[in-house]
């Protein structure tokens, strides 16, 4: 599974496509777009560690997923259109994030750039959780849309931790 959430390094999909935007600089988009990710929040991610620590049999293994299979386009769309609402209803972040020209006119979608795809890039990666599931009953806690939401706003609120992480 692939993790998000607050402290995610800049590189990766997400904090990517919302940095991206703030500065108005292309979001890469490999070939269609179309490539499947299966997405769980941090935090869940280390609840189902502890569970697998205090309650996991010794000598097992499990497999830790989301639950929630994604196109890669469609997490690029969902972000440009929040960041996009997002401006729109908050004029404040005009005057904190000016190089936002395209969220802020309600067009970050004009930013998506589709680039020649990576030699390999797997199509998809998603892990069978049901170990997991049946054995400690585990479940991520949230709603991906309430997530994603609150990691636009993780970003948008500290530009302190991943600014100096873009500039090196």
């Amino acid at each position: 599974s692939n993790n998000f959430g607050p402290y995610h390094f800049p590189e990766k999909l997400i904090p990517l496509v919302i940095t991206n935007i703030l500065f108005d600089r292309p979001i890469p988009v490999y070939g269609d777009g179309k490539q499947i990710r299966d997405w769980l929040y941090v935090s869940d991610h280390c609840k189902a560690i502890e569970l697998i620590l205090t309650n996991g049999r010794d000598g097992e293994t499990y497999n830790v997923g989301g639950n929630n299979e994604q196109f890669n386009i469609d997490i690029v769309n969902a972000l440009c259109s929040a960041l996009n609402q997002k401006f729109k209803s908050n004029p404040a972040l005009t005057k904190q994030y000016p190089s936002a020209k395209s969220a802020i006119s309600g067009n970050a979608q004009n930013l998506i750039t589709y680039v020649e795809d990576r030699l390999g890039h797997d199509r998809r990666y998603a892990v069978n959780a049901e170990k997991i599931k049946n054995d400690l009953s585990f479940n991520p806690a949230d709603n991906f849309d309430v997530l994603l939401e609150q990691t636009i706003d993780w970003y948008l609120e500290n530009q302190s931790w991943w600014l100096p992480l873009l500039n090196r």
